[in-house]
């Protein structure tokens, strides 16, 4: 722990500087649960999907993507029909305006990813990667021990 006046070390520069692009990330490139990404995600599977495959794609709870979906349908962006094999399926369909707001996303995404790290030379942004896949794997790593840990 840093007494006042100490510098934090530079393991807690780092944490706070993820924390930062974290954040970032959740603003400019619109995470992984909320309303862009259910339009990206139909657009990617030709513009329809049924909830369930949707569900499984976002990484969100059933109740989330009802909320989600229900605000998308409310904005015309898409609309929800039972399934004419499986009446217990809800099929999700962007409308043309979903469809127009999605490819505007996907073009903003783009943009940003292209600028993001215009500040870093080809060779930089390949040691990052690796740092990162690095530091991802060992992250992983250690979830699993911690799980291994609480059987």
């Amino acid at each position: 722990m840093c007494e006042k006046g100490d510098a934090p070390s530079i393991e807690t520069r780092i944490m706070r500087s993820f924390g930062y692009f974290g954040y970032y990330l959740h603003q400019h490139w619109g995470g992984r649960n909320g309303k862009q990404h259910i339009l990206v995600e139909l657009l990617a599977h030709g513009n329809q999907m049924t909830q369930r495959d949707l569900q499984e794609a976002s990484c969100i709870t059933s109740a989330s993507l009802s909320e989600v979906i229900a605000k998308l349908e409310a904005e015309g962006l898409l609309a929800r029909e039972r399934s004419e094999t499986d009446r217990r399926q809800l099929t999700v369909t962007l409308t043309p305006e979903g469809e127009r707001r999605a490819h505007e996303v996907v073009r903003t995404r783009a943009e940003f990813d292209a600028r993001a790290f215009s500040c870093l030379s080809d060779a930089e942004r390949n040691e990052l990667l690796g740092l990162l896949d690095r530091l991802a794997e060992h992250w992983a790593q250690i979830e699993r021990d911690k799980k291994g840990d609480e059987r």
